[in-house]
């Protein structure tokens, strides 16, 4: 079957290591694990180094069998110093993770490419490989951009992160991911959301942040990205639930978005 993995967003109150033991008790094979905060008023917990969260997380892996596929978040800037990163690296490697999300917030595109080249050489040697996930509102927007800079990094382990909801807003087609060379594709993150394309910025993030849906509750063709990619992908269900989740907590919320998911992908023979 299909590895499904537990997105950090989709239960971001969790620390890491409650993460890991919702994800196995939801069924998951694998968790993804935010140990640097996307956003100053989210959930914060120390988990980068030799940390209490950190050993808390490591045992409950051994625990559980789940196993890490991403962490996240790592922002390369106008400011970065891609050597200030080696401390999340080294932690993420000590967890047994496989890919760091990467975005893309540094509109020189020529500094932003030399600055993943960086980063992949430092994660190499530690048995990680990047993910630049293109979203609408960052300087890395779209598939193509996206594509344009993960090539330019002349790495080849460095891939590209497709969400469908920003794939959707960004007004991408499983047509042009047809032709990405699937080696760039190393995994997908997974959730639907309303056919209708928001028409301000604060409904984009509203949604991509808050309101995602279950896969088949929205409009987004699925079915047709999937196909548009190796059916061996992990799949990363990030899907914060604010309204549909309403009354569940994340331990109720994880075991539904598990559960709603592995039926769709039975129904459209794509697990």
């Amino acid at each position: 079957m299909r590895p499904l993995s537990l997105a950090a967003l989709t239960v971001l109150e969790l620390s890491p290591a409650q993460a890991v033991r919702c994800a196995a008790e939801a069924g998951y094979t694998h968790v993804g694990l935010r140990l640097v905060p996307a956003t100053p008023t989210e959930p914060q917990w120390d988990a980068v180094g030799d940390t209490p969260p950190v050993r808390e997380a490591a045992a409950a892996l051994r625990d559980t069998g789940v196993q890490v596929l991403d962490i996240e978040i790592l922002r390369l800037k106008p400011d970065t110093v891609v050597a200030d990163f080696r401390p999340v690296l080294e932690t993420g490697a000590r967890l047994g993770a496989k890919h760091v999300l990467v975005a893309g917030n540094d509109p020189d595109e020529a500094r932003l490419v030399e600055r993943l080249a960086e980063l992949a050489d430092l994660c190499a040697p530690l048995g990680l490989a990047p993910a630049v996930e293109p979203m609408p509102w960052t300087d890395v927007r779209d598939l193509a951009q996206g594509l344009r800079v993960v090539e330019g990094a002349r790495r080849t382990d460095v891939g590209l992160l497709v969400d469908p909801i920003h794939f959707d807003r960004a007004g991408d087609t499983p047509e042009a991911l047809r032709a990405v060379d699937p080696a760039r594709l190393p995994y997908l993150q997974f959730c639907d959301a309303p056919a209708q394309r928001p028409d301000t910025l604060d409904e984009l993030l509203r949604q991509a942040r808050a309101e995602r849906q279950l896969p088949g509750e929205g409009g987004l063709d699925l079915a047709a990205l999937l196909r548009a990619v190796p059916r061996t992908r992990a799949l990363s269900l990030e899907m914060p639930l604010q309204s549909r989740g309403a009354g569940l907590d994340a331990y109720g919320r994880a075991a539904l978005v598990h559960r709603t998911t592995s039926a769709w992908l039975r129904a459209h023979a794509l697990d």
